[in-house]
């Protein structure tokens, strides 16, 4: 039996003995389990706008989305986050802002519709919202109602103003009116990550925050006082240890992504990699109408996108090798058919020179039961940013990363070495 072979029979039981583990833990799951087999990938309004709502923007933002070439790339849900609310009238129904969406939310659901898109709204697990609009304490069941009557397919759901409440037991009864109303919804839990979600949100939602909000910064931290927020790096470090939650219809959320709100060229790719080889769901923030051409082919390079979406659902690695470059970070994601992906991110402030002597390098992760032997093997390389540059493992790799930049490639198995 060759390595291969050996290979994908291991992770097919690790993979078997997971879903049979899940299984039994979710039979009274409380979601629908076929939403968000690979990770989401849709907009929010809040990075780039905060309250700055209304429904002329959703509207242009949907046509943006199919216009940029967003749609085609796999984009689907357009989210309107805080403060879309107006007040709950006389029977405590939720109603939306009369003046930011006159039209209601339903009209614009099946404008989103039309577009072959799917529309995402926001509420708080607390009395109110964290921008002070009504939240859904005591009127989930309610709103959820509210919500699929909409048309509404995807739910943020944060947690502000919810002193005394139990994070488990707040989702849990947001989940359970979300599934009694029939429609298929997807939760996205956003409890930002204090009550160790990944633990008990699988049964729950497709996806949990895993940290506190994103900075549009990468190596930073935004004091608030009582709270930060955080750049990109700091957000990625956050990450260790919780790549074994991560699979089809569970997903760790590091939060939306800032691409195209104002970081480099090279930050904006470096981000946008490093979210695809966590799996990460892929929920742009910026302003879709007016972004340039730059940001546009970030997000919608599609070698990069299908890392992330990988049906495998295998969330990716930080690797340590034999010999490592200062403030260089190698990772590593599993991929179907026996490929990779692997990326080398530059920390470092200036240009760095990255050398990977692969012959000199075994990379094996446990949780898939994959390994690489390149000593045995030879793999060829694609780089997915630069698509014209490839070569094989039978080289040293040897690349310039520019400040904050990334190196990213697929390895694809060539052929056994013959020494």
């Amino acid at each position: 039996m060759s390595n291969g072979v050996k290979q994908r029979l291991a992770v097919s039981l690790v993979f078997c003995c997971t879903a049979l583990f899940f299984g039994l833990s979710q039979a009274n799951a409380d979601k629908y389990e076929h939403l968000t087999q690979t990770p989401p990938l849709g907009w929010n309004s809040w990075n780039h706008f905060g309250c700055d709502v209304d429904e002329k923007l959703i509207r242009a933002t949907a046509d943006a989305m199919v216009k940029s070439g967003m749609k085609k790339a796999g984009y689907e849900y357009v989210n309107i986050d805080d403060c879309w609310h107006g007040e709950r009238d006389a029977n405590g129904n939720i109603q939306a802002d009369p003046k930011r969406f006159p039209s209601g939310i339903k009209a614009l659901a099946d404008y989103v519709h039309k577009k072959g898109l799917k529309l995402g709204i926001y509420s708080d697990a607390g009395w109110t919202t964290c921008a002070g609009k009504p939240g859904s304490r005591g009127y989930e069941f309610q709103d959820a109602k509210t919500y699929a009557e909409w048309g509404v397919d995807y739910l943020k759901y944060d947690w502000c103003a919810t002193e005394g409440l139990k994070a488990e037991g707040a989702y849990m009864t947001i989940a359970k009116a979300l599934k009694q109303t029939g429609r298929p919804i997807v939760l996205s839990i956003c409890e930002w990550g204090d009550n160790d979600p990944w633990d008990w949100a699988p049964p729950l939602g497709q996806l949990w925050r895993t940290t506190g909000d994103i900075y549009a910064c990468f190596d930073c931290e935004y004091d608030h006082g009582t709270w930060s927020s955080w750049g990109v790096l700091q957000i990625l470090d956050m990450q260790d240890g919780l790549r074994k939650h991560a699979g089809p219809g569970r997903w760790n959320d590091p939060d939306m992504m800032e691409v195209g709100n104002g970081m480099t060229t090279e930050e904006d790719r470096a981000h946008f990699s490093m979210w695809a080889m966590l799996a990460a769901p892929l929920i742009a923030g910026n302003d879709l109408r007016n972004m340039s051409d730059v940001t546009r082919d970030i997000l919608t390079n599609k070698a990069v996108i299908d890392v992330d979406q990988d049906k495998l659902g295998i969330q990716g690695f930080k690797y340590s090798g034999k010999k490592s470059v200062k403030g260089v970070d190698v990772w590593f994601k599993p991929l179907a058919n026996d490929e990779w992906a692997m990326v080398a991110l530059n920390r470092n402030k200036e240009s760095t020179k990255f050398k990977f002597r692969w012959r000199h390098e075994e990379v094996k992760d446990e949780l898939s039961s994959r390994e690489i032997d390149f000593n045995s093997s030879i793999y060829s390389w694609q780089d997915l940013w630069a698509k014209s540059n490839s070569g094989t493992t039978r080289d040293d790799l040897l690349v310039t990363l520019k400040p904050h930049d990334v190196f990213m490639v697929k390895l694809k198995f060539d052929k056994e070495w013959k020494h």
